[in-house]
């Protein structure tokens, strides 16, 4: 697996959201090294609900960037999605889970220079407000009824360099020390 040289912290500071990718396929040992990111990911009672849709295909891109009226449109022009999903008969936490090998996408993609954005599915509607997301995409991909969607991460190289987090943004108001 490829070793980075930026440190924990940096990769927190430069991980943002891109939403615009550039029209270049990602190379399969990078995609190898994503999936295996994510397969490391902790999961409780060694559970491991996840699992992960690869695609890479620009037909199936287009229809799965119409899971929801809003905030999946730049799924059609990312060149990876990975679509993280749990067997929801083998833990009761595979949200958290999910969410946990998610990130791990995520940070790995920004390790390897790659850019990434989360496109929330679980408890979203698609496009015919009668259909949730999870249905549609469960339809879509062939996904077992057992199964659910948690979200989809598109992936791809950077168009353009976004700022790092500014820490002078934190909002520190939030941390409660041992009690509210």
């Amino acid at each position: 697996m490829e070793i980075s040289n930026k440190t924990f912290d940096e990769l927190i500071r430069q991980r943002r959201s891109h939403r615009k990718f550039q029209d270049k396929a990602i190379e399969a040992d990078k995609i190898n090294q994503l999936l295996k990111c994510g397969l490391m990911a902790p999961a409780g009672k060694s559970a491991n609900p996840w699992e992960f849709i690869v695609v890479t295909d620009a037909d199936t891109q287009k229809q799965l960037s119409k899971c929801k009226p809003n905030g999946s449109a730049f799924v059609a022009t990312a060149p990876l999605s990975i679509v993280v999903i749990a067997d929801t008969t083998k833990s009761d936490v595979w949200v958290e889970d999910c969410s946990i090998a998610a990130i791990y996408l995520q940070l790995k993609a920004e390790d390897m220079g790659l850019c990434s954005c989360w496109v929330q599915v679980r408890n979203r509607k698609s496009c015919d407000e009668n259909e949730s997301s999870d249905a549609y995409i469960r339809q879509l991909l062939s996904i077992p009824e057992n199964y659910a969607v948690e979200c989809v991460i598109s992936i791809g190289y950077k168009v353009e360099e976004r700022k790092p987090f500014d820490e002078s943004k934190l909002q520190l108001d939030k941390i409660h020390q041992n009690k509210f």
